[in-house]
């Protein structure tokens, strides 16, 4: 054991946040802490790595291990490079390797007794050198970065111009080369696209030591843990096995739980029954058993109650207007900005009723084809068609318009006056507002929380076409699943941005993969992506090399005049090009033979022969000048 949490409480004012958690890590063992946003899991790593103080309890570390941490939020400030920052992690080991050069050195003017001394030292060394994997610091920082998305030209970037998401994968980088005994780590995927994501879940299951992981993002727990400590109303359970095991048997347990109550509850009203009847006969012995029997109700265990939760709720998605069977047809459809290229050549058709996902990489275009499909910004070139009756509803959290003024609560009545107050509090239950929460303003709520609130209209807008961008963000696990079944059973059309892999594995029934500026289309989910990327990717760029000879061989016949005066163009400037190369060498030779005339005695005592080569000299470098500019035309052409 590594780590071990016993009966840790923490109350704020009089909301208990944890209540008696207890569980333990062991060595190597990879561990997730789950739970509804606001059950305490951020709070409950602080006070593990020391940030904040149980009112009770203990956090024990085995003796000589050390832990590190990474909050969900960074505010790195410094001066230096990327780089140059992870560089800082490696600082002693650069230190040892510069020791290790110094002591060769040192050994080879040494003999004797100095020289066994600097032996020893420098075997021991040594020793620890090669334990540390010293050799491989500059690999491990150039594939760390690399991994967490970093190209190499931004490796020279200065932290200070970084933004907050770069900034917190610049500190995982740092983090994961410190190599703690535990890791903790707060919500690590949320800034990583899809690719950096996947590195860090083999990074994470090979790594040495134990990992405990705050996250929503389902796909990766899956992937990376083995233990599941979950927090729910203060309260811990913990679970052997992934996220998928721990739905499976929270679902057995709950079940059982609620059964056990019932059970109970039927008991307690049963001996309540007999009791009142054994005291209706009005018998002093007949009061005496019913007296007994309330002293035994009395003394029973009760069994909690079950807390209510809301993925059992159900968000029914109903279109108002069947649309016809196509719904979007796109065609060659390109967009840059400025030298770069986003996409270029994109086909898309969308047929009614499909959930069609968008994934690549970040800064691939994906959020800006959604925009141009909504026409909140130009494309370049190319052709979109919305079909028959197609109604969208675009969920973008920048451009969803909110009354800053309403309430939650009137912003949904107000927009869907048929909804009674149940129904109204019921959705926003489902977007994590509760309570008085459904009484706060627009204005106050943060962004993240006006971003749930858009969804919640959305879908309840009655669109035949729903089209978002990134869902899922913000939402805890309870409230993606609740999305998910929604989506499901939805009779619309949906086409969506999402990097949440376990979300699109649940609703999508098409990818289309934005890599290398096209869309590569897979009739599947993300495990069929997964599957197939590699020989779709092939088949892509076969295809593509094969459209390139085509277009080559037809520029060919339809090109062949323009060719060959291209062709004669380029040898007359290939013949002015030798011209004036040749000028250039005869100047400079005779520029060079005045220099050397101008040394001789000969030459320097006589005034008159001076004046004149400097002038000559003067015009040998003017029109070098123009010689060299003439030059650099020629070439460019």
């Amino acid at each position: 054991m590594i780590l071990s949490c016993n009966k840790i409480n923490k109350a704020f004012g009089s909301n208990v946040i944890l209540s008696n958690v207890s569980f333990h890590i062991e060595d190597q063992e990879k561990a997730a802490v789950v739970g509804i946003n606001g059950a305490g899991k951020s709070t409950l790593l602080k006070i593990i790595i020391g940030e904040l103080a149980a009112d009770s309890g203990d956090v024990i570390l085995a003796k000589g291990k050390t832990i590190g941490y990474l909050a969900q939020h960074q505010d790195l400030s410094s001066s230096r490079t990327i780089y140059d920052e992870l560089l800082e992690v490696k600082r002693p080991v650069i230190e040892m390797e510069e020791k290790i050069r110094s002591l060769e050195l040192e050994m080879k003017h040494a003999s004797g007794q100095e020289l066994e001394e600097l032996l020893s030292l420098y075997s021991r060394l040594n020793h620890q050198f090669e334990l540390i994997n010293g050799y491989a610091w500059k690999s491990e920082i150039t594939g760390v970065l690399k991994g967490l998305g970093f190209q190499e030209e931004e490796f020279s970037k200065e932290i200070s111009a970084l933004s907050g998401g770069q900034k917190t994968r610049v500190s995982l980088g740092k983090l994961l080369l410190t190599k703690p005994d535990v890791i903790m780590l707060d919500e690590p995927t949320n800034h990583l696209d899809m690719e950096s994501i996947a590195w860090l879940e083999t990074y994470l299951l090979n790594y040495p030591g134990a990992v405990i992981i705050v996250a929503h993002d389902r796909y990766f727990l899956n992937k990376v843990v083995g233990k599941i400590v979950e927090l729910d109303n203060g309260k811990c359970t913990v679970f052997q096995g992934n996220y998928n095991d721990y739905r499976e048997k929270r679902a057995m347990l709950r079940d059982a739980q609620i059964k056990a109550w019932m059970n109970q509850q039927q008991e307690i009203r049963r001996q309540e029954e007999v009791i009142a009847k054994l005291k209706s006969f009005n018998r002093e012995k007949s009061i005496r058993r019913a007296e007994s029997r309330e002293k035994m109700l009395e003394k029973i265990e009760l069994v909690e109650k079950p807390v209510e939760i809301n993925d059992e709720m159900k968000i029914t998605l109903e279109p108002d207007i069947l649309s016809g069977n196509d719904v979007l047809t796109v065609r060659d459809l390109s967009k840059s900005y400025g030298s770069q290229t986003l996409f270029s050549h994109v086909d898309m058709d969308i047929k009614r009723g499909e959930r069609v996902a968008i994934i690549g990489n970040n800064g691939t275009g994906k959020t800006t084809i959604l925009k141009i499909i909504n026409n909140m910004i130009p494309c370049d070139s190319g052709e979109i068609k919305l079909g028959s009756k197609v109604h969208i509803g675009y969920y973008d959290q920048e451009h969803q318009v909110l009354h800053m003024e309403k309430t939650l609560f009137d912003e949904l009545q107000d927009t869907y006056p048929s909804m009674d107050n149940t129904k109204v509090r019921n959705i926003l239950a489902a977007f994590l507002f509760t309570g008085d929460d459904v009484f706060k303003r627009i204005s106050d709520l943060s962004g993240g929380e006006r971003g749930r609130v858009s969804l919640a209209k959305l879908m309840l807008s009655e669109a035949n076409f729903l089209i978002l961008d990134e869902p899922t963000n913000h939402l805890d696990i309870t409230s993606k699943e609740i999305l998910e079944d929604a989506l499901i059973n939805y009779t619309g059309t949906v086409l969506y941005v999402s990097h949440d892999r376990y979300f699109i594995n649940k609703t999508a029934t098409r990818i289309l993969d934005l890599t290398g500026q096209r869309l590569i289309n897979y009739i599947g989910d993300y495990d069929y992506y997964l599957e197939k990327k590699e020989v779709m990717e092939g088949l892509h760029l076969s295809s593509l090399q094969e459209q390139e000879k085509k277009e080559e061989a037809s520029e060919v016949k339809l090109d062949w005049k323009a060719q060959k005066e291209e062709q004669a163009r380029l040898r007359k400037v290939q013949s002015q090009l030798k011209k004036v190369e040749e000028e250039i060498s005869l100047l400079e030779d005779r520029d060079s033979q005045i220099d050397q005339l101008l040394i001789t005695e000969q030459v320097y005592t006589d005034h008159l022969q001076v004046h004149q080569l400097n002038e000559e000299k003067q015009e040998i470098a003017s029109r070098l000048e123009e010689l060299y500019e003439k030059w650099e035309q020629l070439a460019e052409e």
